[in-house]
């Protein structure tokens, strides 16, 4: 099951975004803010994927994008932005971020998406494992 983390100030979108994402079973944490965002990360750490709104109050999605990154640089981030704010994300993919989409965003885009996000993200984990393992073959002499 993917876990999603959606991040947006606007209540009955998440609302409304989480239950259409839960009910194609997706695991779904949500935060109204980027600082919940970054603390819910803290206490989460099987968050494969972040859908992300750019215009936030307090710190906007970008500075969000900057910490995950930083912090949790596996982790795929799709940006969602309004149709005023284009340019804020593609200033998210040179930041990091997986894609954008513009909202109101169709649900089967979306769901592609996260698919493909959380397959990059797999197959970053195995080549770290991969690497992992070929150290410890290293250091054993095998």
């Amino acid at each position: 099951m993917t876990t999603l983390l959606l991040v947006d100030d606007e209540v009955p979108f998440v609302e409304t975004m989480s239950k259409r994402l839960n009910k194609r079973n997706m695991s779904i944490l949500t935060a109204f803010s980027g600082q919940e965002a970054l603390d819910l990360l803290k206490k989460n750490n099987n968050v494969d994927v972040v859908i992300l709104d750019v215009k936030m109050p307090g710190m906007d999605g970008i500075d969000v994008l900057k910490e995950i990154k930083k912090d949790y640089p596996l982790i795929q981030v799709i940006m969602l932005t309004g149709h005023g704010t284009i340019e804020s994300g593609i200033e998210g993919m040179k930041r990091g971020a997986f894609d954008y989409l513009t909202k109101p965003c169709n649900i089967d885009v979306l769901l592609n998406k996260v698919k493909e996000a959380k397959e990059i993200k797999a197959k970053h984990e195995e080549k770290i494992t991969q690497a992992r393992i070929e150290q410890i073959a290293l250091r054993r002499g095998d």
